[in-house]
């Protein structure tokens, strides 16, 4: 089938994404823009679309900025002052870094006088405050000027201006909340989120500055201080990372014992025109209904937000005051317009889990004797009571068994009657490897080569048929995906995984699958330029389900052109501490709005047939310590919040691909866990697709604290399906050959391992490009994309063992360099390149190989702590 792909087309939908995610806090008449604008803040010319790290460096041809978006707009911009931050700026350039944790989380203001402030004043009707803050994989934001709170330079730049101006707008360009003291400090008269936007995110945030109404609402608590957030006394311990608030996360903690504690509450935003919503409430078998009648009163076009909590009665477990339990969002209303939103929520959304048998259900969802009260509004805090009904006598909604709870005794918080108190968390009874030996597969026996081929499945053989023909080692070898850059698969992405053998591929016909990395757009190694999307925090404040999956259909589009077949994304961590350095990949403090948005991005990527894979599986919620860091935490906070959102993803967004994290849950890596990765997922929530492990990651067994790189026999007897990356899948030297021959890994379970990863390959488009029947697209509204090239390109003529110095390039983060070398000789060569990386452990820097115009290698740089690694490969040159 032929398709298109219109870039313009995606530049709008993601602008219009930006529109909606950007959340207005303050406006005391400031806002929209009206004469002319000064705009302060060097940030203006260096817009952030994402963070940095795996989910954010991709390469673009361009990023809208803010003042460049304004001007697009229409606005009338103080262009002497923009000119005066341009001079400065190119004579203080901002400071760039090689990797992933060594580029500072903020920029050097450029110093202003009170002069230049005057003067902008005399002639400007207002003035545009803009703060930036970049985050990342392998660092923490910090509880430091520059960080979470502003530095001397913004702050004497807000003290500067507000002296000056009558108006004054901040606009915080972060992907992530931050200290917001400075509203009340300097008597700001607005102030906008407008996150990290992607490559668009400058023209998104010039709409919304120009009049386009804000409808973006906080996926955060914003708390007066940081240490009064729930997290605070508990978070960044390198070692173990004690849960200790339990349920009691973000807006859960501060509606139920801390309201005074609170600046802006969860799901607020304010709009520039005004809505009156009359809420009616039903009940009904198996849930509740509240229909909401939404009349826009104001006097410009917008959208509006209803919100629907839950109270439950106290009980014996102890409850949060209000549980977010469903959403909607309105569509543009003209003034005066009106429509209706009708909200079910089924009983299962606010029931709670009894790991302790309080209710007389261990281990199982239970609705406890009550009354329960339902509140609809547009944030938590101002939502009214609309309803109620009464539960006469504790039920058991959902009968489980216990697993993934903790194995050493922790205090955790609990409630009763609206007063805090701690208890014991409720240790695990049962181990995982007593569950594995209780629920071992059952398969065929090996039969050896029957000539069945991977299309035959479903005509000539079953799918447990064709796989039993797969000797041992090949059972191994689709365990082991291959990268990063593998040459098997598009150039510059993550993994190859499946067909990866000769064998596999060239005489069963196995297809090879392929992913890269995300989730706020395709990142390749090898310079490659994709779209760069809106990141996690901005589209969960959009609070629009149907938006995010049309934008996301455009990804799964781009995803299909370039062979790609799974986006490695969304990514559904909580927001547990604003302090967490990769927040901005994640959507919010609440696991329902993080399910519903993961599963609206994964209907968008499926419409195109193509898939996201859910991370990290779970509770990766801190950078510090983050690839052996243990989450200690109780089973009724896992199943409340920290595994919530990726069972709606998977039960309600029919995911089909999973990532487990790097580190431990309750002692035991997630890489290898079965309570994780099979009891849980598969045995609770039905999944069916397949389950990867997070790159390199470490395995352990239950008896061993120290984790193992090439503990694959731990990880597949888990059915965590394939480990994430090996240099060469069938000479890899890991546990599981000798894991086949000890016990601790079967073949029954390599073969129930295979069936995943095979059933997954067979609704992708890898399968249809190999049997030649995939889709094919044109790509048209797009300018011609860049080389890549940064300076001049360099040809070096070689002979036979030359030598090249490269010192010369540039590597700090989104740079991309090309050099091209020209043998004397045609043959085959050897090449090898020496490289030392100064950042973390999985950091990555690649050099790409291509031959003739074809990809050959890409060569992977982890962090090295600045010792040179030699990677090599061969090739053929002419």
């Amino acid at each position: 089938m032929k398709k298109v792909l219109d870039w313009e087309k995606y530049i709008q939908k993601a602008r219009e994404t930006v529109r909606e995610g950007i959340v207005c806090l303050e406006n005391n008449g400031a806002l929209p823009l009206r004469g002319e604008t000064a705009v302060f803040g060097r940030m203006q010319l260096h817009y952030y679309k994402s963070g940095t790290g795996s989910g954010g460096l991709v390469n673009v041809k361009r990023v809208w900025n803010i003042i460049d978006g304004l001007r697009e707009a229409g606005a009338s911009i103080n262009e002497e002052l923009a000119g005066t931050y341009k001079k400065w700026d190119e004579e203080n350039p901002v400071i760039k870094s090689a990797g992933w944790s060594g580029e500072p989380l903020s920029q050097a203001e450029m110093p202003l006088d009170d002069e230049t402030v005057r003067k902008a004043a005399a002639r400007s009707d207002s003035a545009v405050c803009i703060i930036a803050r970049t985050a990342g994989e392998e660092q923490e934001n910090r509880a430091e000027k520059g960080s979470y709170y502003l530095s001397d330079g913004e702050e004497d730049m807000l003290a500067k201006v507000r002296n000056a101006f009558d108006k004054v707008i901040v606009v915080l360009n972060t992907g992530n909340i931050i200290d917001m003291s400075f509203v009340k400090k300097y008597s700001v008269d607005a102030v906008l989120y407008v996150w990290h936007g992607g490559m668009v995110g400058g023209l998104g945030a010039a709409d919304v500055l120009m009049g386009h109404s804000p409808c973006g609402k906080l996926p955060d608590t914003i708390p007066v201080r940081l240490e009064d957030h729930p997290a605070h006394d508990n978070f960044g311990d390198p070692a173990k990372a004690y849960y200790k608030e339990d349920i009691f996360v973000g807006y859960r903690y501060f509606e139920t014992f801390a309201p005074e504690k609170v600046l802006y509450p969860f799901g607020y935003g304010l709009s520039y025109t005004s809505f009156e919503c009359v809420p009616s409430f039903r009940t009904h078998n198996g849930g509740f209904t509240v229909d909401v009648d939404v009349k826009n009163t104001g006097s410009a076009n917008g959208k509006e937000v209803v919100q629907i909590y839950v109270k439950a009665p106290s009980g014996n477990l102890g409850k949060a005051a209000r549980v977010l339990c469903g959403f909607e969002k309105t569509p543009e209303l003209a003034p005066g317009e009106k429509c209706t939103l009708s909200i079910c929520v089924p009983e299962y959304s606010y029931s709670s889990y009894d790991d302790c048998g309080k209710t007389g259900y261990p281990f199982a969802y239970v609705l406890e004797a009550g009354e329960y009260q339902v509140y609809a509004g547009t944030d938590v805090r101002s939502a009214k009571c609309c309803g109620s009904f009464t539960v006469e006598n504790t039920r058991c909604i959902k009968q489980l068994s216990q697993a993934l709870a903790p194995y050493e005794s922790f205090d955790r918080l609990t409630e009763h009657n609206g007063s805090a108190a701690y208890e014991k968390a409720t240790l695990q009874k049962i181990s995982e490897s007593v569950r594995r030996q209780e629920n071992m597969p059952v398969v065929p026996e090996y039969t050896g080569d029957k000539g069945y081929k991977f299309a035959d499945i479903g005509t000539k053989c079953t799918i447990d048929e064709f796989i039993a023909q797969l000797s041992d080692k090949e059972l191994c070898e689709i365990a082991r995906g291959e990268g990063c850059g593998s040459p098997k698969v598009t150039a510059g992405t993550t993994s190859a995984f499946g067909g990866v053998t000769e064998t596999l591929n060239k005489h069963y016909l196995i297809p090879i699958g392929c992913t890269a990395d995300g989730p706020a757009g395709l990142r390749f190694d090898c310079g490659t330029q994709a779209f760069a999307l809106p990141i996690g925090t901005l589209i969960s404040s959009t609070f629009n389900k149907k938006l995010i999956s049309e934008l996301f259909a455009f990804t799964g589009r781009e995803l299909a052109f370039n062979k790609v077949d799974c986006i490695l994304g969304p990514g559904m961590n909580i927001h547990r501490y604003p302090l967490n350095g990769r927040n901005f990949e994640y959507f919010s403090e609440d696991p329902f709005l993080t399910g519903e948005m993961a599963a609206a991005e994964l209907a968008g990527l499926h419409s195109e047939g193509v898939t996201g894979t859910i991370k990290h599986f779970s509770s990766n919620n801190q950078e510090t310590g983050r690839h052996t860091v243990d989450s200690v935490v109780s089973e009724r906070a896992l199943r409340e919040i920290y595994l919530k959102g990726f069972e709606i993803a998977v039960c309600e967004g029919k995911a089909r691909s999973v990532m487990t994290t790097y580190g431990k849950i309750n002692g035991l890596y997630t890489a290898g866990n079965y309570d994780l990765c099979t009891a849980i997922l598969r045995g609770e929530w039905g999944f069916d697709g397949f389950v990867m492990t997070d790159w390199w990651a470490q395995i352990n067994r239950r008896d061993h604290a120290e984790g193992s790189h090439g503990d694959l026999a731990q990880m597949a007897s888990a059915q965590n399906d394939v480990y994430m990356v090996v240099a060469d899948a069938l000479t890899n030297k890991d546990s599981l050959e000798q894991g086949l021959a000890d016990g601790t890994v079967t073949r029954a379970e390599l073969h129930r391992n295979a069936r995943n990863v095979l059933k997954f390959l067979r609704g992708t488009h890898a399968y249809s490009r190999m049997a030649g029947t995939a889709d094919e697209i044109t790509v048209i509204g797009r300018e011609e994309l860049d080389d890549g090239v940064s300076g001049e390109l360099r040809y070096f003529k070689v002979d036979t063992d030359s030598e090249i110095d490269i010192s010369w390039i540039d590597t700090s983060n989104g740079s991309t360099q090309i050099f091209v070398i020209d043998v004397a000789h045609p043959g085959k060569y050897n090449i090898t390149v020496t490289a030392g990386v100064d950042s973390g452990e999985l950091a990555q820097t690649a050099v790409s190989i291509f031959s003739m115009g074809t990809h050959q290698y890409t060569f992977t740089y982890s962090g090295t702590g600045g010792e040179t690694v030699s990677r090599s490969g061969e090739m053929f040159c002419f």
